[in-house]
């Protein structure tokens, strides 16, 4: 998708929707919220928080609730675009301008505003996940005080992924495959992943 600088732009590069773009956006700006434009999209936001965003798509548009999880959703117009990935986030969608009650879309929009001024929102997990060191693994490093130390040394996330991947291996020959394979990497202080992050 090229980048977008303005809403008009946005609209254009959409001129599908055009129209029904327009009346959602004249919609949002009858409330209070701030237009501006993220990640190449309109963006609406009270206080520097996003509340909603507007969308286009081929088949459909629609606008964005950043926490459309809090709305009463009393018209049942709201759909979890990502189904078990998306926590907060909720898409309002429409795929003609003749499905746009003015009134409705204006109730939603009121709503998220207030929930958004009484601070209602999911904060990141930030709990920090316990790594779980399987038996082979642990064998391994007991038997080797440089390999545990060199393990210990790993960032929590590093050892995360080598763990998790020695643990998802069903055969215990892909085990003692995958042991032999992490240990140069864990010696010379590289994630599993490292090679493929900086493509």
């Amino acid at each position: 998708m090229k980048k977008v600088y303005s809403v008009e732009e946005y609209i254009e590069t959409n001129a599908h929707f055009d129209e029904a773009l327009t009346l959602l956006r004249n919609i949002i700006n009858t409330t209070e919220l701030e237009e501006t434009i993220k990640w190449s999209a309109p963006v609406y936001a009270l206080n520097g928080k996003n509340v909603v965003g507007l969308g286009a798509f081929k088949n459909h548009f629609g606008i964005w609730f950043f926490n459309g999880v809090f709305l009463k959703d009393e018209h049942g117009m709201l759909v979890n675009a990502q189904e078990n990935k998306t926590k907060a986030l909720r898409q309002m969608r429409f795929e003609s301008i003749a499905e746009i009650d003015e009134d409705i879309v204006l109730s939603y929009l009121k709503e998220a505003i207030e929930n958004q001024r009484l601070g209602k929102e999911i904060k990141p997990d930030r709990s920090k996940k316990e790594t779980i060191i399987p038996e082979e693994l642990k064998a391994a490093l007991d038997s080797d005080k440089v390999y545990k130390t060199a393990f210990e040394a790993l960032s929590p996330s590093k050892q995360r992924e080598y763990c998790e991947h020695i643990a998802s291996a069903k055969r215990d020959a892909t085990k003692i495959s995958r042991l032999e394979k992490i240990k140069p990497m864990i010696l010379q202080n590289k994630g599993l992943h490292d090679k493929y992050k900086n493509c």
